[in-house]
């Protein structure tokens, strides 16, 4: 992931990829909540699809990412969609891969448990921390040296933030069905793990992001671009 898109942000909104992203995406959650298969538990796990849509959507006209950035929200919002119809933790992909391939992940990797869940906290950091660099030399929040550091401990404190979040909701909200919700699993150390997973995700995409662009080093951005309104 090349740091070319910063220094060319001020172009993004002209071009068709950004919308027609945030179309899927909204296409893909109106599919995701047509004859769900837990439509009580799908409402709350679709909170955080209805926030970010709206962000998005504000994104592309008032602050737009650059299309890398924006095309890997979209991907990890895209997944949690998905996770979201099935409340994470009956996402069927044993049943996808054995019609695909004659065999189940969770038989050929010994595991008790549904893993989506995993994946998608592990992908909040290695999707997410891209755009939080970018976001934060944006706003010249701090230096760009700075800002590998920076994204991974955002990425860090925002999951230790959802997981507090997810838990006071359900147990304000759901306390009868709260473990489902909150996708434990039967596993203690769940939340733990997650965040684990997030900030692990998240290390591995600047290492990258400063392995790329020392290959390819760039003048640090100095100004807004003029297309990055009220900012």
């Amino acid at each position: 992931m090349p740091d070319t898109s910063i220094s060319n942000i001020g172009n993004s909104r002209g071009g068709p990829l950004q919308p027609a992203l945030l179309t899927v995406l909204v296409v893909a959650a109106i599919g995701s909540c047509i004859a769900p298969p837990f439509p009580k538990d799908m409402l709350l796990q679709h909170a955080p699809t209805a926030v970010a849509i709206p962000l998005l959507a504000w994104s592309w006209r008032r602050f737009p990412l650059s299309d890398a950035s924006f095309s890997l929200v979209i991907l990890f919002m895209t997944l949690h969609v998905l996770g979201a119809r099935y409340i994470y933790s009956y996402v069927p992909y044993d049943e996808w891969c054995r019609t695909l391939f004659g065999f189940t992940v969770s038989e050929r990797m010994g595991w008790e448990r549904n893993h989506y869940d995993r994946l998608v906290h592990g992908c909040y950091g290695l999707l997410l921390a891209y755009p939080t660099r970018e976001m934060l030399i944006r706003l010249r929040a701090v230096s760009p040296g700075w800002s590998y550091f920076f994204a991974i401990e955002f990425i860090a404190a925002t999951s230790m933030l959802y997981e507090l979040g997810e838990w006071i909701v359900a147990m304000t909200f759901a306390p009868d069905w709260a473990d489902r919700y909150l996708g434990q699993q039967g596993d203690m150390w769940d939340a733990q793990e997650d965040m684990a997973l997030a900030t692990a995700g998240a290390t591995l995409a600047m290492v990258l992001t400063m392995a790329m662009r020392s290959r390819s080093p760039l003048t640090p951005v100095t100004s807004l671009p003029a297309g990055a309104r009220g900012v």
